[in-house]
């Protein structure tokens, strides 16, 4: 590959597959477009891609199915043939059995002289020589046509190009992967590479789509202000983190630390004196102007040897923590309570107290067993499993409509629900965003507690819930970025993500600095 893959352009606004072919519906019948025109320009923004990842991929092998997606891949082969890049067309249907704009495409492809073999008709041996001849895989079977198990041939032909080893372009989407929610019934393509159309994906970003769709190209194919007169509504909003930087709340030159929050953390009983600790750090690291914590008292001393800037206080039952509720802005509670009377008491008079709060780990899980009241004011941040005792269903049920579960938890609890994992969901009443990006170094524990403490920082800092949220899971992928660049994945500690969180801050403080220069000179 000449260099590693970055997204040409970024949407903003993703969608369920019923809405884009809705949106694709429309820029042909009230747009003026044809079907083949989008398809055409559908090929040439793939084509054009592969030339710019690999230079030398030698033979490209097509893989097509049967509806507009092969249609896709058809016209990319002749990109290749009218190039005198090496090419071959594989179809898991019968040509012949295209119709419309598929049919077009496939002649297309022929009189520019690409071989087209039918994948039922090949021998054994052949079936084995496509995949050791081939240099690149053009997935052009099922796009965004997948709603369950994949079905014969497609289901060996996504085994065979999973287990070869080569590199994969995939067209809209991987086929098998579901467009609208990113689950996977069966098995998928995993893809190195997509490049997707007309309009950005909800299911490539977040439930398995991060493990299948590799690197996400969009290409709007030029008609993205046309599609937007559809009227069709994003599921979600999507967040990388230049998005989620301009969030970031500006600071006075006569700031002071009573300007930027007091922040309870809540956490910690026997034998799980680190989350305390770590929560705190983060908070710290994110910008509160005061922090302080609360657990159990044989913590108290280590916690201050460990990080001198936070107030540390040993609390031995629930009314102990009365008057630093009193004294909070924001309450961050969960990590390391437990769900035994220690951790009971302190939930509940954390809930009782009224105070905003964020509310994590063996916080939700207690909340699960009692069917805690509504409240407005708070952020949950359920992992799936959590997420699963949150609403009483499986973490499959989970992970197979993370949008849905989130908008429900929300609901049902109150507040902001920020379900965690690849691709994170943020739901808030009618809006959801996600959190574009995956990061398997932060699969270990103690990265959640580390999110929990941004959150409360940022809420302390007088950001909305929402944004904080959103501010924080964004910060929180950035900075494990950095960490995983310099350390790697394995091995990755949550304390390494919260040292780096100052680094991904700093320079956006620096250009508020530039900014606040050129104001006063």
């Amino acid at each position: 590959m000449s260099e590693p893959f970055s997204a040409t352009s970024l949407s903003e606004s993703l969608y369920v597959a019923d809405a884009v072919r809705k949106i694709d519906r429309f820029l042909i019948d009230d747009c003026g477009y044809s079907g083949f025109e989008l398809m055409t320009r559908a090929a040439s923004a793939a084509f054009r891609r592969m030339r710019k990842c690999w230079t030398e991929p030698g033979l490209i092998t097509v893989f097509c199915g049967s509806g507009n997606n092969a249609g896709d891949g058809y016209l990319m082969a002749a990109s290749c043939a009218r190039h005198n890049v090496p090419v071959c067309c594989v179809a898991a249907r019968e040509p012949s059995e295209l119709s419309g704009d598929a049919a077009r495409a496939r002649d297309q492809a022929r009189s520019d002289g690409v071989e087209i073999v039918l994948w039922s008709e090949l021998s054994a041996d052949d079936k084995a020589r496509v995949f050791s001849e081939a240099g690149l895989i053009v997935d052009a079977m099922l796009g965004t046509g997948v709603d369950g198990p994949l079905r014969a041939p497609f289901d060996d032909l996504v085994g065979r190009c999973n287990g070869s080893d080569l590199p994969i372009l995939a067209l809209d989407v991987p086929s098998g992967l579901n467009a609208s929610d990113g689950s996977v019934a069966s098995d998928a393509v995993r893809a190195t590479c997509t490049v997707t159309f007309i309009a950005d994906k909800v299911g490539l970003y977040t439930g398995q789509g991060a493990e299948y769709s590799g690197d996400v190209i969009y290409d709007d194919l030029g008609v993205s202000s046309d599609s937007a007169r559809a009227g069709e509504q994003p599921a979600a909003q999507a967040y990388r983190w230049p998005r989620a930087a301009v969030l970031i709340p500006q600071r006075r030159r006569t700031a002071h630390k009573g300007s930027f929050g007091t922040v309870l953390v809540v956490a910690g009983d026997r034998g799980f004196g680190g989350a305390g600790l770590m929560v705190s750090e983060a908070v710290s690291r994110a910008g509160a102007g005061r922090v302080t914590l609360a657990t159990r008292p044989e913590h108290t001393m280590p916690m201050l040897a460990r990080f001198p800037s936070v107030m540390v206080r040993g609390v031995e039952h629930g009314i102990d923590l009365q008057e630093l509720l009193e004294a909070a802005d924001v309450v961050v509670c969960g990590p390391g309570i437990g769900q035994k009377a220690w951790g009971q008491q302190m939930l509940q008079q954390v809930i009782a107290s009224g105070k905003p709060r964020v509310l994590d780990a063996d916080a939700l899980n207690l909340m699960a067993s009692k069917q805690a009241d509504p409240f407005s004011e708070q952020v949950l941040t359920p992992h799936p499993g959590e997420a699963a005792r949150l609403l009483g269903c499986s973490v499959a049920d989970i992970e197979n409509d993370r949008l849905g579960a989130a908008a429900e938890i929300s609901r049902r609890y109150g507040g902001i629900c920020l379900l965690k994992g690849a691709g994170t969901v943020l739901a808030c009443g009618s809006e959801t965003r996600i959190i574009i990006g995956a990061n398997p170094g932060m699969a270990t524990g103690g990265m959640g507690d580390v999110l929990a403490g941004l959150v409360g920082s940022l809420v302390g800092q007088k950001l909305s819930f929402l944004e904080a949220a959103t501010l924080a899971a964004a910060l929180h992928l950035e900075a494990a970025r950095l960490a995983s660049e310099k350390l790697g994945f394995m091995g990755l500690l949550p304390t390494d993500v919260v040292e780096f969180v100052p680094a991904v801050l700093a320079p956006v403080e620096q250009a508020y600095g530039r900014h606040h220069a050129v104001q006063e000179s």
